[in-house]
């Protein structure tokens, strides 16, 4: 059994393993559990979100051998240089991107809407909109991403729909995937849920519990997906069974089957971990929305049960601490909104402040970049204190949207 010793952050030294923090793994820029001080850099960053951490005494000569060679690297998760590196400004891809998204949303509605009243299924139009958010995706994500988080409540499954698929393809971008297969995860995340539009409206926007009955009719949507696409035209086959399988779980716990994570599609148990996600961060009838990060501590402590383990991980690690359009806190009492975050330094995102210390909006936003606090350049109280959920402090992304507010930065 490992020894493990209880450490004040003064005392850290570079080769230490820390494997237990005095607070949630998930409230620090350190997303894995258990991670190696590569550097003073990194105890700095324990320093500012710890007072005490534990230090795994066994491990070190162990980790510091697979550091050496270069495996075992579980701290930031800093991505190779410049392999994912944006094509263009955030400033210049979210003026290009408002319009796009704007239609693509509008596409997206209608599609369902045909579904809905007996129309077959034509793949053109998911085709072209999954397409739009690839190439946005690819110039910069962040700009789509932030898009994303605009919600109206009475479109849900339409906007999720577009959601999914926005995420499914930068999740799938982080990972590694080709252009081509990009487009296909785009294709089954925007068609993940047609299967809803043949289940009754009233049951889908119920805003209280579900009877026995009502939730066997919602759990069908997922057998009305696959039959829906089977029957369509220009219809990807992988999204068929994404359409049918995800909501199966690795435990053989979910449906319509039952059936154990070794049987469920790669890319299933991708648009799972996604489609969870974004519920989880959206209004409902029934509910109202979690914050990014209570979000992703519940898919953190739901791997290898419902999740894929590794791809539960990986996710995390793509939407990091502070994804782009989160309303956050910062120490100095400062509100604002994150339009872009930062790979390296996760901890340290652009952020467009709207209000002062006293909670007064602003007459001018001002723009801050979060990780000159890291050269000294920024005081620490900038730094984030707390992710807040869209409406807080009476600040609503869809209104700062229509102001126009990330196209004049």
């Amino acid at each position: 059994m490992a020894k493990t010793v209880m450490m004040h952050v003064g005392e850290l030294r570079v080769g230490m393993y820390v494997s237990k923090l005095d607070r949630e793994w998930l409230d620090t820029p350190f997303i894995m559990q258990g991670f190696l001080l590569e550097d003073e850099e990194d105890i700095d960053i324990v320093s500012e979100y710890c007072e005490h951490v534990w230090i795994d005494t066994d491990y070190v000569a162990e980790t510091l051998s697979a550091y050496s060679s270069g495996e075992g690297k579980a701290s930031r998760a800093r991505p190779a240089p410049g392999v994912f590196a944006p094509e263009v400004p955030v400033e210049q891809e979210h003026a290009k991107t408002y319009k796009a998204f704007r239609e693509a949303r509008l596409l997206t509605k209608t599609l369902l809407d045909d579904i809905r009243l007996g129309s077959a299924l034509d793949g053109s139009t998911a085709k072209d909109t999954v397409k739009d958010c690839v190439q946005s995706v690819i110039r910069h994500p962040d700009a789509l991403l932030w898009m994303a988080k605009i919600r109206d409540e009475r479109e849900y499954t339409a906007e999720h729909c577009l959601n999914v698929c926005i995420l499914a393809i930068a999740f799938a971008r982080q990972l590694g995937y080709e252009e081509d297969e990009l487009h296909n995860i785009g294709m089954c995340g925007l068609l993940h849920d047609v299967g809803k539009m043949r289940v009754p409206q009233e049951i889908v926007d119920k805003p209280a519990r579900l009877t026995p009955k009502e939730m066997r009719l919602m759990k069908a949507h997922t057998v009305h997906g696959r039959n829906l696409l089977l029957s369509g035209s220009n219809i990807y086959s992988g999204a068929v069974d994404v359409a049918y399988s995800h909501h199966e779980r690795m435990d053989g716990m979910g449906y319509p089957r039952k059936i154990p994570g070794n049987s469920i599609s790669r890319y299933s148990r991708l648009i799972s971990i996604v489609d969870a996600y974004d519920a989880m961060t959206a209004d409902r009838c029934y509910s109202p929305a979690k914050t990014s990060t209570e979000a992703l501590k519940i898919i953190y402590n739901e791997k290898g049960r419902h999740f894929d383990e590794v791809l539960a991980v990986k996710f995390i690690e793509t939407i990091g601490l502070y994804p782009a359009g989160s309303i956050v806190e910062l120490y100095s009492g400062e509100v604002g909104i994150v339009v872009e975050s930062n790979p390296r330094f996760r901890h340290l995102p652009r952020v467009i402040v709207l209000m002062n210390e006293g909670k007064k909006l602003l007459q001018k936003e001002v723009v801050k970049d979060l990780s000159f606090i890291e050269s000294g350049e920024l005081p620490r109280k900038y730094l984030i204190k707390q992710v807040w959920r869209d409406g807080s402090f009476d600040i609503r992304l869809r209104e700062y949207q229509k102001k126009g507010l990330v196209l004049k930065m």
